[in-house]
């Protein structure tokens, strides 16, 4: 089996949560010995929130798809996101994998506990 077109599938699977698609930047860099690719990809800023989706929703159905069509191919495959800006909700270029999850699930945002509601006689 060749190997799968990452970048056009990669372009296929963002694009539909883009604005303006012209700002999707892909890098894949392959290792053909290995059967490895990384695949980093970058947009505009505010546009970080359409494609991680509710709590990383989104971003993971990607990588998961990603994931799954290199190796149904043999390959490996790792994918990352950047170029975020600080405005739009931090660059996790620059963040462990534990940052950028707490970032995906909203950490930060403490809601207080319920209230029990008084009993009636």
């Amino acid at each position: 089996m060749d190997r799968p077109d990452f970048s056009g599938l990669v372009r296929f699977l963002v694009e539909p949560f883009l604005d303006s698609p012209d700002s999707l930047r892909i890098d894949c860099e392959e290792n053909s010995v290995q059967s490895k690719v990384w695949i980093r990809i970058a947009f505009d800023g505010d546009e970080r929130g359409r494609v991680f989706g509710r709590g990383g929703r989104n971003i993971q159905a990607i990588r998961t798809v990603v994931r799954a069509t290199a190796a149904l191919t043999g390959w490996s495959a790792y994918f990352d996101v950047y170029g975020a800006t600080e405005q739009g909700g931090g660059d996790s270029a620059g963040k462990s994998r534990t940052h950028r999850q707490a970032d995906q699930q909203g950490a930060g945002h403490h809601r207080p506990k319920p209230r029990p509601r008084p009993k009636s006689p």
